[in-house]
């Protein structure tokens, strides 16, 4: 759960004032969440690229300081939140707040468990620290995920809302081609970047790094192509507050329309490495086992 709810209908004087920033949310409660995603951002970033990974803390660690250091990074983003609340969200159930963090466990959890695969397989990557797994997958990656994704999302949050303060006086049609041209640019920069910030950790492998910056990074971006625009309309129009029940289906919404798009990459295109020789087929846990070979199930 993770930020702040849907403003009070009395508090029209503030909810105007934000109305007229460029990049905020014209719902306060809203900006108020967005604003501490994005303070709160910082302080897991230092912790983890600043101190961690520079002073290579890493080498030291076990399965247990693995997963202490995504729990410090992760829990306080979720817990904060709903104890330090804004002042449009005093009054409110927890269940009628800004759901935002709801809508990144879902769509960030199915990543992990699903789409992890489709790195290992189709970009030739792998995770090589000690780690307690779920689906093959460290548990310290579903945690630090949330955090990274909460702050990817309210970036773009911000730029797009900026961006359709700039273009409100073109053409729908021109507006539609700036959006479009703007997600796909900033989800490409977004996976680029997270590539090569985590370049100097020894222990996410690439079979190929060159291919996994370049190739391995669009693939990686379908992620945001999907999940930037989506993840914007929640508590965004006046008078249209989200309940529970309609994030977490549009957040499975979203993880199931990357999911397609993933496996048809997987079937038309396939991997970007030379896969290791097991035969014609590789095993995928949780996603079956599949025949890159002929492109079909066996």
């Amino acid at each position: 759960m993770g930020g702040t709810g849907v403003a009070n209908s009395s508090s029209s004087s503030s909810s105007s004032s934000s109305g007229s920033s460029l990049w905020l949310a014209p719902n306060p409660s809203k900006r108020w969440g967005e604003l501490f995603f994005l303070l709160y951002s910082p302080v897991w970033l230092t912790l983890c690229l600043g101190i961690v990974v520079p002073f290579k803390l890493y080498e030291s660690f076990t399965e247990l300081e693995y997963l202490l250091l995504a729990l410090v990074s992760a829990v306080p983003s979720f817990v904060i939140p709903m104890l330090v609340v804004g002042k449009f969200d005093s009054s409110l159930c927890w269940k009628d707040r800004y759901w935002a963090s709801l809508w990144i466990i879902i769509f960030s959890y199915v990543g992990n468990y699903f789409w992890t695969h489709y790195f290992f397989t189709v970009l030739g990557a792998s995770y090589t620290f000690p780690s307690w797994r779920m689906n093959n997958v460290p548990h310290t990656t579903f945690l630090l995920t949330h955090v990274c994704f909460l702050f990817y999302h309210v970036t773009s949050n911000i730029t797009l809302r900026r961006l359709q303060h700039f273009a409100a006086d073109f053409p729908e049609r021109v507006q539609w081609i700036i959006r479009a041209a703007w997600i796909l640019a900033l989800s490409y920069f977004i996976a680029y970047l997270e590539t090569l910030a985590i370049s100097n950790f020894p222990y996410y492998e690439f079979a190929d790094r060159a291919s996994m910056y370049t190739v391995g990074s669009l693939f990686y971006a379908i992620y945001f192509f999907v999940s930037f625009p989506m993840f914007l309309r929640i508590d965004e129009k006046p008078g249209d507050p989200w309940d529970l029940p309609r994030v977490a289906v549009d957040a499975l919404g979203a993880a199931m329309l990357v999911t397609i798009i993933l496996d048809l990459w997987r079937i038309f295109l396939g991997p970007i490495v030379p896969l290791p020789d097991t035969g014609s087929y590789l095993a995928i846990p949780g996603l079956g086992r599949y025949n890159f070979d002929s492109q079909s199930p066996p």
